[in-house]
């Protein structure tokens, strides 16, 4: 069975069926305010952009999780962010982007960094057990042998999919899961990425103060 969906799509309608995973979210960070929870790592105060032209990801599941960190860059407040983790077994990403702006204060300037990787078919990003806790994302996306409403603990069971084994997810919560997907026009806000292993064919790295430097 395939299940596709087209258009640029925005968060709150991409995440439809995902809409159970908020109040998910929200148990999710009673549990880590009153230390029941744990979370792998504190993620910035910054959230960072990707684009792709194509990612082809095996082994897929999307569930509802919460990410611990700082509310900006000074690093003096903390706070918890529900997000949608996306994790692949594997994943193949042509014309991949990252960039993230930060304001320097000390200096009166904006400063971009971003990393270009992937450029053709032949020289592509290749990641291992690749988990992208996600804020918002654009794409067209087919996904192949989908279930939808399946519990947070049940994913690797028949997919394949990894799951982050933190405690930022709830074990019997809701979750999609798929043998793959294929995802065109990526446009993506993100607040944390993490991967056994990340290939980056390619790879250019460029610091900036224009605005143009952003990938969209």
């Amino acid at each position: 069975m395939e299940s596709q969906v087209r258009g640029g799509t925005r968060w709150k309608r991409f995440a439809v069926v995902m809409v159970p995973s908020v109040a998910a979210a929200a148990a999710i960070g009673v549990g880590l305010a009153q230390g029941a929870l744990a979370a792998s790592f504190s993620v910035s105060g910054q959230e960072f952009k990707v684009s792709a032209g194509h990612l082809e990801g095996q082994g897929f599941a999307q569930y509802g999780g919460i990410d611990s960190g700082y509310t900006s860059t000074d690093g003096k407040t903390k706070t918890v962010r529900p997000v949608a983790i996306s994790s692949f077994k594997t994943a193949q990403i042509t014309n991949m982007c990252q960039s993230v702006k930060t304001e320097i204060p000390l200096i009166g300037k904006t400063i971009y960094l971003r990393l270009d990787a992937g450029p053709d078919a032949n020289h592509k990003v290749e990641a291992e057990n690749l988990y992208i806790d996600v804020a918002q994302l654009d794409a067209d996306a087919t996904f192949k042998n989908i279930d939808i409403g399946v519990a947070v603990k049940d994913i690797d069971k028949t997919r394949n999919a990894p799951v982050k084994q933190d405690g930022s997810s709830l074990p019997g919560g809701f979750a999609q899961q798929a043998e793959s997907a294929d995802l065109t026009k990526v446009e993506q806000t993100a607040w944390a990425t993490t991967a056994g292993t990340f290939k980056l064919s390619g790879l250019k790295m460029r610091l900036g103060t224009s605005a143009s430097m952003e990938c969209f």
